[in-house]
């Protein structure tokens, strides 16, 4: 499966949504891969296995997967309002995701190096 036919697949509600969210990783994320991996698109720098970014459509709601744990302490102020496990954030309703956010998220990952591994994903 490729991130295309994922998206082909979710819901038409949330659909819109995360084509965006796609598109906004595909902006941000120079340097970077996109693959399927657990099921969900991920985003692995060049030359490295890990994940940092990831994103699904889960039963209950949307999921951002934040992998780095310097990025989720540098925004330790802004992440605190939103229904978020150890590394994603849950966004039940697809009208409210904060794509601001979500960018800069995306811009912090690419612009720090190879670092922390990945963290546990909620």
């Amino acid at each position: 499966m490729d991130v295309a036919t994922y998206l082909a697949e979710v819901p038409d509600a949330r659909r819109e949504a995360l084509v965006r969210l796609r598109e906004l990783c595909l902006q941000e994320l120079t340097g970077f891969e996109e693959q399927i991996a657990y099921g969900m698109p991920v985003y692995v720098r060049a030359g490295e296995t890990a994940g940092e970014i990831a994103w699904a459509n889960q039963k209950q709601y949307i999921s951002f997967y934040l992998m780095r744990t310097d990025v989720r302490e540098a925004f330790a102020d802004r992440l605190a309002p939103h229904d978020m496990g150890k590394a994603c954030l849950r966004f039940r309703n697809p009208t409210t995701i904060d794509f601001t956010l979500l960018r800069d998220l995306l811009r912090a990952t690419a612009g720090s190096g190879s670092g922390p591994g990945p963290g546990k994903v909620c």
